[in-house]
């Protein structure tokens, strides 16, 4: 643990002084690490938890938003990746719109010790711009993006502005939204089943009574 410690003492600089590139990195206040017990083991292994964000790039319909990630350092960094997460929610095909999982090569079998946190992050943000839908981590999403890149666009702007501060709002999903509120469903349900049915409130409806 003490080496990856050093390791991200020593990467949180390099994050700190590199702000321009619209990344950020931030340690919990108090403990940074943690205990995780493994099942029939007597060792307790020990985790860093970090929070970091990125800054949704320009020219994409993140532009101006700001998603927030957790990290979570495992005891044998840097010789094994980070496990990264989405806490904002996004419409992204390499994304869970659900858990906020990620698909992206460097946080699996493309990780290499030299890499850091810094790289992951703008690893992320450069997956914002570059979506890769035929290694989709969101499937629904994916199909979207390849069938019909102007509703992708605009169901993602909508998810940016609601979830992550962007700027550009989308009246009409926030109008289909509120109707199904007005129903009785709640926001974030509404919004995912109209998202998935291609804003076709009526093919979302059914979707939301079959539960």
């Amino acid at each position: 643990m003490n080496i990856a410690m050093n390791r991200i003492m020593k990467e949180f600089k390099e994050v700190v002084t590199n702000e321009s590139n619209g990344i950020d990195l931030k340690m919990p206040e108090g403990e940074l690490t943690r205990n995780v017990s493994n099942l029939g083991s007597q060792s307790n292994k020990k985790e860093i938890f970090l929070t970091g964000s990125i800054q949704g790039p320009p020219d994409t319909p993140y532009a101006g938003a700001r998603f927030h990630v957790d990290i979570i350092v495992v005891d044998t960094y840097p010789f094994n990746p980070p496990k990264v997460r989405f806490t904002t929610k996004i419409w992204h095909p390499n994304i869970s719109s659900v858990t906020g999982a990620i698909c992206l090569d460097i946080l699996k079998d493309q990780w290499a010790a030299a890499m850091t946190i810094r790289t992951v992050l703008l690893s992320l943000q450069a997956l914002l711009a570059t979506p890769e839908p035929d290694d989709p981590q969101d499937a629904v999403v994916a199909n979207q993006y390849k069938k019909d890149r102007k509703l992708f666009e605009k169901t993602a702007r909508h998810w940016a502005n609601v979830y992550a501060n962007g700027p550009n709002s989308e009246p009409e999903c926030d109008a289909a939204v509120a109707s199904l509120v007005e129903m009785g469903f709640s926001e974030e349900k509404a919004r995912s089943a109209l998202s998935t049915m291609h804003w076709n409130t009526s093919d979302a409806l059914e979707s939301l009574c079959k539960g």
